[in-house]
C-alpha cells in the first residue's frame, strides 16, 4: 500500500486492502459493504476499534504506523520462522505472543513489544537449551513443536510485573541527574494554536529549551531531535537516534487538538498495552502529571498507555507529554504565556530529579 493517508470517503485498492486485513482479524464481516473499496462508516468503526486495542491514536486514519500494525497483526505464533536479524528485527504479533509466553515460562525478557530483538533471541536460546534443542535462536517447526507442547502443560502468571517493579528502583539508584542523558523531542507541527500566531512547534521548542537550560545547569547531557526552526525526522528515525546514542530517557513534548474546543488539559503517555508496560515510563508519567498539574491551572488529563513508535521502538523509558490542547481557548491562552511555559519546564525538571537518585556528598 502507498504511504498516503486513507480516511473516510476514500476509494481504491488501498481501502480494499485495509478492509481485507480487518476481515481476516475478525473485526469486520466480509459481506457488510456493497462497495468494499470505499472507506465507509462500518470500516471506520472497525478501524477505530483496532487502533484502540493496539494502543494507537484513535483517529480513524490509516497512516504508515496504523498500516504497519495491521501488517503485524496478521501473524500468529507458528505462522512463520522467526529469528534475530541485527539491524532489521522482525516485527509482529506472533513475536509478541512468543515473548509473552516465554516470560510466563520464566525466561528473562524486558517487555512484550512484538520486536524480535537481541533480548528475545537470548530468551529463545535459553528455552532451546532447557528443552534440549539445537541452540541456534531459530524459531522453526521443531522449536514450535516443543513450544506448543510446553505451553499446554505449564500455565501461570507473568513474572514481568515483578521484574518491571524492580526496574523502577534500579533505574533511579543507578543514575543521577548529573550522569543522566536525556533526549528531548519537541513537536515540529507548524499549525498555530487558537487565537495566536505561535505554532505548536514554537511553544514546544520554547519549553524544551527552558527545560534543557535547567537540566544542563545540573550537569545533565541533553540532546534534541531537531533544530529550533527545523523539522523533525520520522518517529522511527528519532527512535533510532535515541537507541544509537544510548540515552537514559526520552521526553516528547507536543500539543493535542480536538474538534471540540472544550477538550483541554495535560496528559502524559508511556509505553504499554494489554499484556505489557514500561513500569519506569509509567511512574515517570505519573510524576510528570503531578508536577504539571500542581504548578499550572491546566487540567489533569491523566496518564495513558500507548504503543506509538517512539515509545515502543526505544530501549529506554520514554514518555510523551501533551502539554495542552492547541484547539482549546483556555489552554492556548495559558500556553502563550511565557510564565506558564516556564512553570511547565520547571515541573518537568522537578519530575526528572524525583525519579533520578539525588547526588549525596
Amino acid at each position: 500500500m502507498s504511504v498516503s493517508i486513507l480516511r473516510i470517503g476514500d476509494k481504491g485498492p488501498g481501502v480494499l486492502e485495509v478492509r481485507d486485513r480487518l476481515v481476516r482479524l475478525g473485526l469486520l464481516s466480509s459481506n457488510v459493504s456493497a462497495a468494499p473499496d470505499v472507506f465507509d462508516d462500518i470500516l471506520l468503526a472497525a478501524l477505530r476499534y483496532f487502533q484502540q486495542s493496539r494502543g494507537l491514536t484513535v483517529d480513524g486514519l490509516v497512516g504508515p504506523q496504523t498500516f504497519r500494525r495491521l501488517e503485524e497483526a496478521r501473524w500468529k505464533v507458528g505462522d512463520r520462522v522467526l529469528s534475530f536479524t541485527p539491524g532489521h528485527p522482525i516485527h509482529g504479533e506472533d513475536v509478541a505472543q512468543l515473548q509473552q509466553r516465554l516470560i510466563e515460562l520464566g525466561f528473562a525478557l524486558d517487555r512484550v513489544d512484538g520486536i524480535f530483538s537481541k533480548g528475545t533471541d537470548n530468551a529463545v536460546r535459553e528455552f532451546q537449551r532447557n528443552v534440549g534443542l539445537d541452540v541456534d535462536g531459530i524459531c522453526g517447526p521443531q522449536f514450535f513443536r516443543s513450544y506448543h507442547r510446553l505451553a499446554r502443560t505449564i500455565s501461570g502468571g507473568s513474572q514481568e510485573h515483578l521484574r518491571e517493579l524492580s526496574t523502577v528502583a534500579n533505574f533511579g539508584s543507578s543514575r543521577t541527574v548529573e550522569t543522566c542523558s536525556i533526549l528531548l523531542d519537541p513537536s515540529d507541527v507548524a499549525e498555530p494554536v487558537f487565537g495566536s500566531d505561535l505554532s505548536h512547534a514554537d511553544i514546544c521548542w520554547d519549553i524544551a529549551s527552558r527545560l534543557e537550560g535547567r537540566l544542563a545547569a545540573m550537569g545533565t547531557l541533553v540532546l534534541l531531535t531537531r533544530p529550533k526552526n527545523g523539522p523533525s525526522d520520522g518517529e522511527r528515525t528519532r527512535a533510532a537516534l535515541a537507541n544509537d546514542n544510548n540515552v537514559d530517557l526520552i521526553i516528547g513534548l507536543g500539543l493535542d487538538r480536538h474538534s471540540n474546543p472544550a477538550a483541554n488539559g495535560v496528559a502524559t503517555y508511556f509505553f504499554g498495552h494489554e499484556y505489557s508496560r514500561s513500569a519506569t515510563g509509567s511512574r515517570l508519567a505519573e510524576i510528570v502529571q503531578e508536577e504539571l498539574s500542581s504548578r499550572t491551572q491546566l487540567a489533569d488529563a491523566r496518564t495513558h498507555a500507548k504503543t506509538w513508535d517512539l515509545l515502543r521502538l526505544t530501549r529506554m523509558p520514554s514518555i510523551r507529554v501533551e502539554l495542552g490542547y492547541a484547539t482549546s481557548p483556555e489552554d492556548s491562552l495559558a500556553l502563550c504565556d511565557p510564565a506558564v511555559r516556564d512553570s511547565l519546564a520547571a515541573g518537568l525538571s522537578s519530575a526528572l530529579t524525583r525519579i533520578l537518585a539525588p547526588r549525596i556528598g
